[in-house]
């Protein structure tokens, strides 16, 4: 059976299920092609997240899309007793004053047995109605959910590829040369692929958070079938 993180509402538990998918291998072979469709695959994923006004419902239909699970529902996984204080930059990117509450939720998104996106989020209670602040205080629905009746956007300000399946200037060198030296197993990657921070707004224009998200190799577990190989 294929180990799996399904992080649950606990840091050490968290950390623990990040620790033991770090050597989980992606349903890619480690071959030119496999690595290409997995570069491929990343780049859809980035575009659609920078064009999306949620990245909860973005993933949701990556879910839906590759049959990741019965039920495509993002759940949002809530850490506890992992506070980050924002910081001056956060706050001044956010509008508030050194006074004004920031409230910070940090979350591993998950679609069945796949954790997707691991995330801080630091808000700003005061713009959120009292039934929003109790929701995210008490359940595991996601921010951009949560939110939604405020007609949210997202203003990506950082982008970071954090791994590539080929190196830069491969599109120059011969499918020898891009060979791996121990090719014809499965593609590893690293947990983090993807590293976005964004400012996500109100339809009235003033931020109401800030998000950090990594988002995790576990966004390629899916099966491709052969024939598209």
């Amino acid at each position: 059976m294929r180990l799996r993180s399904i992080c649950v509402a606990s840091a050490a538990l968290v950390n623990a299920c990040i620790a033991a998918a770090v050597a989980e291998p992606l349903p890619f072979p480690d071959d030119f092609v496999g690595r290409l469709e997995a570069l491929a695959l990343m780049e859809t994923l980035n575009a659609e997240l920078l064009a999306g006004r949620s990245a909860t419902l973005v993933l949701e239909k990556w879910c839906a899309d590759h049959h990741m699970a019965a039920e495509p529902k993002i759940i949002a996984r809530v850490a506890t007793g992992d506070d980050a204080p924002p910081t001056k930059e956060q706050r001044e990117r956010l509008g508030v004053g050194p006074d004004e509450k920031i409230a910070h939720r940090r979350v591993a998104l998950t679609c069945g047995a796949h954790t997707l996106s691991e995330a801080d989020n630091w808000y700003v209670p005061a713009r959120l109605t009292a039934e929003m602040n109790l929701a995210l205080q008490t359940s595991e629905t996601p921010f951009g959910k949560v939110v939604q009746p405020l007609q949210p956007s997202r203003r990506t300000f950082s982008v970071e590829t954090l791994w590539s399946p080929l190196p830069k200037g491969w599109e120059s060198r011969t499918r020898e040369e891009l060979a791996p030296e121990h090719g014809g197993g499965p593609l590893d990657a690293p947990r983090g692929l993807i590293r976005h921070r964004a400012i996500v707004v109100g339809g009235d224009g003033r931020p109401i958070s800030e998000v950090r998200e990594t988002y995790t190799k576990e966004i390629l577990d899916f099966d491709v079938p052969s024939a598209a190989r």
